[in-house]
C-alpha cells in the first residue's frame, strides 16, 4: 500500500528513476537553474545536482625546508601539549601551571622529533607543503523521470539556457 509519500529507509541522495534534465560547467550555473525552477513552483524536491568527472586538484604552497618542518612539528607539539596539560589541570589540585607548563614543553620536544623523523623517512621525495582537494569538472542536473518532461519545458525559459538536445 503505497500513501504517496517517500519510505523513510529511501536514501534522501538517490531519485528513483533520474533522467538528466542539463549538464553545466559550474556548480553556479547548476544552482542556478534549479533555483530558477524553484521560482516557477517547480517541486525542486524531485532534483539532484550531481558533480561528474571527478579530478584531484593539488595547489604547491611552499617548499618544505628542515627548518620549517622542525617550525610546524613545534607548534603542533605545543598545542597538543597545552591540550592535555589544560586537561590534567582540571584534575589538579594544586600546581596547575607547573603541570601546563611542562605537557607545552613535552609536547613541544615530541612534536619537533616526530616532525623531524617523519621528514627523514620520506627522503626528500616530497619536499613541498601542498593542500589539496577533488572537483567536478560538470555539474550534471536530474529529475525525476514522471516530471522531466515539465522541468524541461521551465528550463527552456531560462534566460540564456541551452536548446534542449532532446527536442
Amino acid at each position: 500500500m503505497s500513501s504517496g509519500l517517500p519510505r523513510a529507509s529511501a536514501s534522501p541522495l538517490k531519485l528513483q528513476f533520474p533522467q538528466s534534465l542539463a549538464v553545466y560547467d559550474d556548480y553556479a550555473a547548476a544552482q542556478k537553474a534549479v533555483d530558477f525552477l524553484s521560482d516557477k513552483e517547480f517541486p525542486v524536491e524531485n532534483c539532484m545536482i550531481v558533480g561528474t568527472d571527478l579530478k584531484r586538484v593539488e595547489r604547491i604552497t611552499g617548499r618544505l625546508t628542515t627548518g620549517r618542518v622542525a617550525v610546524g612539528g613545534l607548534v603542533s607539539g605545543i598545542w597538543l601539549g597545552l591540550f592535555i596539560g589544560l586537561i590534567f589541570a582540571l584534575f589538579t589540585d594544586e600546581g596547575a601551571l607547573g603541570v601546563i607548563i611542562s605537557t607545552v614543553l613535552i609536547g613541544a620536544l615530541f612534536g619537533v622529533i616526530w616532525a623531524l623523523v617523519g621528514y627523514a623517512a620520506t627522503r626528500g621525495q616530497r619536499d613541498f607543503s601542498s593542500i589539496a582537494t577533488v572537483v567536478a569538472t560538470k555539474y550534471e542536473v536530474l529529475v525525476e523521470h514522471k516530471v522531466a518532461a515539465q522541468a524541461r519545458e521551465l528550463l527552456a525559459q531560462l534566460p540564456g539556457a541551452t536548446p534542449n538536445p532532446f527536442e
